[in-house]
């Protein structure tokens, strides 16, 4: 079996879209926990995802639901789902969808407001 690599990003990660963050009611992907996706040309997935607090009490439940996304999307040989706990989340990691969304829904910009107490860079 032959895969379309871009093709099955492109579907994994829509389907992450409907993933959320139980801290930040925002998806996965927006806020940028995922933090690498590679996908062999035989099917094989491997997803690397982060969380916005090493301390959140359902990143299990984040890892079981990614894994179930990716096999409900694609017709994948084997799912690899690493849990990245060490990786420190920041606003900046958001997309420009995710940080208009936060601003939407919370009233303010989270990447502003994380500069001015953190420095530009961190």
């Amino acid at each position: 079996m032959t895969v379309n690599v871009d093709e099955w990003k492109k579907k994994i990660m829509e389907g992450l879209k409907d993933v959320y963050d139980p801290e930040i009611p925002i998806d996965i992907v927006n806020l940028g926990l995922i933090y690498e996706l590679r996908i062999s040309e035989e099917g094989d997935v491997y997803i690397r995802v982060g969380v916005t607090t090493p301390y959140c009490p359902v990143t299990e439940d984040i890892a079981y639901t990614v894994e179930q996304v990716i096999k409900e999307t694609v017709n994948a040989k084997s799912i690899n789902v690493e849990l990245d706990l060490d990786t420190r989340w920041t606003p900046l990691m958001m997309t420009d969808e995710g940080k208009e969304t936060f601003k939407k829904r919370f009233g303010y910009d989270i990447v502003q407001m994380w500069k001015m107490q953190h420095g530009e860079e961190q």
